[in-house]
Parts: structure tokens; C-alpha cells; sequence
């Protein structure tokens, strides 16, 4: 597990960099031919991760459910996104991850629910919900360098 961790932290590690480096008016706007934004998808990993590994597991979500009912599957983007929430994100992008890890050292994590991903993917237990996040957020890190080459024009 440790190595699904340390892949967790280098993806969020690239989400903060993005998010740090990225102009405000880069982070909110939609590039032709996507449905959303940069930020709306680095937002949407925090808020995927809270609900695959926490919710699916019969836990409380670490975070505030603004995040998730803001930036779950099936939202559009909050194109009106204030300066102290993007600081809000760049915080919980480490700290969550942090807390995953910890919390799976210390036994937090008992049951799971199974769940069927719309990629296909079947989740049974907390491992392959860490797993499959780690897949996911991957997804979204490739979506937020396509979408910030059709803004800017250069590779991440």
C-alpha cells in the first residue's frame, strides 16, 4: 500500500503544482471542446477521493461537503471560485492525502461497500478503492495538461 500512497502524493504533488502556477482566469475558463475546467477538475479529485475511500466505507468525509456536493461527478463548474477557496484546494490537495494514508495505517477503514466504477472497475475492498482513486485522479491530472495546452499552448 505504501506504493499507492506515494503515487497518490506525486499525482496531488502535480494537481498542486497546476493549481499554484495556473492564472486565476486559466483556472476558470473552459477550453473549446471540454466540458469543464481546470479547476473544476483538480476540485472534483479531492471531492471523488472523499467519496470513494470515506462515504463507500461507512465514514465520515474529512472535508467539508461543500467540496462534494460543489465537485462530485455530474456537477458543472463554479465558474465564480474565490481566491481563499483556491488556497482552501491547495491545502486540502496534501492534507487529504495525508489523511487517507494515516487513516488506512490505523485500521480505519473496516468495511466497504462494494461499488462498480463507470470505467468498469470493480471496487470490493478499501485497497482497490485507493487503487482505482489513484486511476481516476491520473484521468483528471491528463485532462487538466490537455486542458491547459488549448489555453496556453505549452506543455505541463
Amino acid at each position: 500500500m505504501n506504493n499507492l500512497f506515494k503515487a497518490h502524493r506525486t499525482i496531488r504533488k502535480n494537481l498542486v503544482d497546476v493549481l499554484q502556477k495556473t492564472s486565476y482566469q486559466d483556472l476558470l475558463t473552459i477550453p473549446d471542446g471540454f466540458n469543464n475546467n481546470i479547476y473544476w477538475n483538480i476540485a472534483h479529485c479531492v471531492a471523488t477521493q472523499q467519496l470513494l475511500i470515506y462515504y463507500l466505507s461507512g465514514n465520515s468525509f474529512r472535508i467539508d461537503k461543500y467540496w462534494i456536493e460543489t465537485y462530485k461527478k455530474g456537477t458543472l463548474p463554479n465558474l465564480d471560485v474565490s481566491k481563499e477557496e483556491i488556497e482552501d484546494l491547495n491545502f486540502l490537495l496534501t492534507e487529504t492525502s495525508r489523511i487517507m494514508a494515516n487513516d488506512y495505517n490505523e485500521n480505519f477503514f473496516l468495511d466497504y461497500t462494494p461499488y462498480s466504477t463507470s470505467l468498469g472497475m470493480d471496487l470490493r475492498t478499501i485497497e482497490d478503492a485507493v487503487l482505482f482513486n489513484n486511476v481516476h485522479e491520473g484521468l483528471h491530472l491528463g485532462y487538466v495538461m490537455a486542458q491547459k495546452r488549448a489555453l496556453i499552448g505549452e506543455m505541463y
